[in-house]
Formats: C-alpha cells, sequence, structure tokens
C-alpha cells in the first residue's frame, strides 16, 4: 500500500470497532491521526501517531472545540472518516430485543440516536473539516454507510438514516468538487467488531472483516491520486480491494456484497 506520510487524518466514533481499525491502519500508513469518542480520554500524541480527544458527537461545542484543537495542532485536514454512530445502542430493552419491531413500535429515541449521532455528526464533522480542505484544494471525506440506505433492513429508521448519509455524500459532493476535495460514502460487509464477536456463536463468519480491513479500503482511496473519479458515490470495501490488490489481515480477500446478498 502506499504511503501515507505526512497527511492528517481524523476518525470520529474510533474507540472501538471500525472506527479503531481504520485509525490504526491510516497510523501505520504514515499517517498522524486524530481520533475522537465518548469513551477516550485526552492524550497527547508524544511517541505514538495516533491523538485520542474525548468527544461527544451530540454535544456541538464540544466537537467544534475538538477541531479546533487540531487545526492548532495539525494546521491541516487531509482526510475525514465520519464512523460516528449512535444506532447500535440498546438493541434489548427490559429483556426484550426491538432492534428489528416494526417502526410503529419502535422507540422514538432510536430515530433520534441515528440522526444525532449519526447523520447529523457526520454534517457537522463535514462542515469543520470542509474548509481546511478547500484552502489545500485536497482532501478526503468518507461517511461509513451500509446497504440498509438501499433494502430494508433492521428497521425503517436504519434505512432511512443511511439513506440521508448517501444523499448528504452526494450532494456534499456536489459542492465539493470544484475544489479537489472527493466524498464517499463505504460499505462494509460483515466487519469482525467486539460486538460481532460476542456473537460469534450464531453468525457465519466466512466472509467476514476484519476493522482493519476497512482501514485498508480507507488508506487506498486516500492514497489514490484520481480518487476524486468517485466522488459522490458508493464504494464497497471488498471491492476496493480487489481492484486496488490488498488482502484483510489474514491475507484473505472477502467476497464483495452485492444487494441481492444483504
Amino acid at each position: 500500500m502506499v504511503p501515507l506520510n505526512g497527511r492528517i487524518a481524523i476518525v470520529t466514533g474510533a474507540s472501538r470497532g471500525v472506527g479503531r481499525g481504520v485509525a490504526r491502519v491510516l497510523a501505520d500508513q504514515g499517517a498522524r491521526v486524530f481520533v475522537t469518542g465518548r469513551s477516550l480520554h485526552d492524550r497527547a500524541s508524544t511517541d505514538s501517531s495516533i491523538v485520542t480527544i474525548r468527544c461527544d458527537h451530540s454535544v456541538d461545542a464540544e466537537v467544534k472545540s475538538a477541531f479546533d484543537r487540531i487545526m492548532t495542532d495539525a494546521g491541516r485536514i487531509d482526510i475525514l472518516v465520519n464512523n460516528v454512530w449512535g444506532g447500535y445502542e440498546r438493541m434489548v430493552e427490559n429483556g426484550a430485543f426491538t432492534w428489528s419491531r416494526p417502526f410503529w413500535e419502535q422507540p422514538l429515541w432510536r430515530w433520534d440516536a441515528m440522526f444525532t449521532a449519526g447523520v447529523r455528526a457526520h454534517y457537522q464533522a463535514s462542515q469543520l473539516a470542509a474548509p481546511a480542505m478547500i484552502s489545500q484544494r485536497r482532501g478526503l471525506i468518507v461517511n461509513v454507510s451500509f446497504w440498509a440506505a438501499q433494502k430494508h433492513i433492521g428497521n425503517v429508521a436504519y434505512g432511512v438514516s443511511k439513506a440521508a448519509t448517501d444523499k448528504m455524500t452526494a450532494d456534499m459532493a456536489t459542492e465539493l468538487e470544484s475544489h479537489g476535495v472527493a466524498v464517499v460514502s463505504l460499505y462494509p460487509g460483515l466487519v469482525r467488531t467486539e460486538k460481532v464477536m460476542e456473537a460469534a456463536q450464531w453468525l457465519d463468519l466466512t466472509n467476514s472483516e476484519s476493522p482493519e480491513f476497512i482501514g485498508r479500503a480507507v488508506a487506498a482511496l486516500a492514497a489514490d491520486p484520481a480518487v476524486l473519479r468517485r466522488t459522490g458515490k458508493v464504494v464497497i470495501a471488498a471491492a476496493l480491494a480487489r481492484e486496488y490488490g490488498f488482502t484483510d489481515v489474514d491475507g484473505k480477500s472477502p467476497r464483495p456484497l452485492t444487494l441481492a446478498d444483504v
């Protein structure tokens, strides 16, 4: 993979799972990485290329403060990975699995969580990063999304929030393309996050992906000098692996999913 030496990256919601995997790979490829998350502790980077910043992305002032700090410390932003997501919390309530219930039986807080700590959080982070990218006429924004944008998966709020993410990607791309900034929606497959591995005995993991595999997809996009050709589009992590020629950490090549598969 092409090194990202000197690049400044931000990965939101990177205390665990996909976000943490992406941050590790970007750092391994030479980028200086700032990660945000509610459960993180602020830690200045002295011997590491990853700086952690505690930030609740549902609190505007905390987000603004985090981005101000990054600009003060680094002076630029080259890569933004919008990974923060509040939609998977409390799938079980009072002993009942409510995630897959019809919309009229869904708790209203779930909609709010997906849009406040998901779509809106991605919008605000992009808003704060865009001026720095525009000034250098170069940048990449990756919005982590999923097939629920195109097909009913799980519940109505989930699908609407992911569709909103993809539409946001397309419209941001329209406004940023002339400034040299690319925006894509990235679809992972089944990722072996901590939560997924807790349920591993009930899942078929034969075509699953590590969190670092998603990081390799982001790194490949960031290193591609012609990444603007993808702006505004949905990209599939496993399809990018075949095109760019990278594998997962175990050497395997997950099969790219299609709409029919999910």
